[in-house]
């Protein structure tokens, strides 16, 4: 075996980093000469000019007008896309569609950059809820820690449950409730998230001895009296059935 002295290890050792250095467009120019008769100084000034070529182009140029957008189309589209998104903000109400119902979840749409989930029992008062349905719902954060949007339909409903429970008397309005368990002397009704109470006399024209076959289910019922300083709500669903009765008569 011939050693090589310390000089020619140097020199190989550079000779190798300057062929790691070298781009492959000596290879690929090599590959394109098809006089194979041309020298190795023709294919190193075919090597440089092509070099000197790579190095003078214009990326930023390229991708600006020929690979992509220009910035000013850029800043347009953006502007165009940030339209598209909804004016939401934290800690407000606002409406949104439902776009998907399971066992556990209502998926609802808000206009943001990502759907929001309910927890289904939130809508345990209306079981007619479909896909398509308008529904508010309190924006507690437009991101969590994994990007979520969190709403509350609960939160939404018991905001606005003081105005509405008042306009439902005022305009003797049906309201939907829903019947949450039995109490002494009646019921206590869930009505736009406000707890009501409904009196056993004014469950049915008929005396009730069974309360607990109403618990779980979703009724009409009529406002009869709002105590607003004490924050107290009485409903009725005897009222309708008395009203139905005066109208066959």
């Amino acid at each position: 075996m011939v050693k090589k002295t310390k000089n020619e290890s140097e020199e190989f050792e550079n000779e190798n980093v300057a062929e790691l250095e070298e781009p492959v467009v000596k290879d690929e120019v090599e590959e394109t000469v098809e006089d194979d008769t041309a020298s190795d100084d023709e294919i190193n000034s075919i090597v440089s000019a092509a070099k000197v070529q790579q190095n003078e182009f214009d990326w930023d140029k390229y991708e600006a007008e020929e690979g992509g957008y220009s910035q000013s189309e850029r800043n347009s589209l953006q502007e165009k896309y940030e339209q598209t998104l909804s004016t939401n903000a934290e800690n407000e109400v606002t409406e949104g569609t439902v776009v998907s119902i399971s066992k556990r979840e209502v998926v609802v749409n808000i206009g943001a950059k990502s759907d929001g989930v309910v927890s289904t029992s939130e809508f345990r008062y209306n079981p007619d809820l479909k896909v398509g349905d308008k529904v508010e719902v309190f924006v507690e954060s437009l991101e969590d820690k994994s990007g979520q949007l969190i709403l509350s339909h609960k939160k939404a409903r018991a905001l606005k449950s003081w105005d509405r429970v008042n306009e439902a008397l005022e305009n003797s309005e049906i309201v939907k409730g829903f019947v949450k368990c039995r109490t002494k002397g009646g019921m206590i009704v869930d009505v736009f998230g406000i707890e009501a109470f409904l009196p056993g006399s004014q469950i049915d024209v008929k005396p009730i001895r069974d309360y607990d076959v109403f618990v779980g289910k979703t009724m009409e019922f009529k406002v009869v009296k709002i105590n607003n300083e004490y924050k107290n709500v009485v409903v009725s669903h005897k009222a309708l059935i008395d009203a139905e009765l005066e109208e066959q008569k």
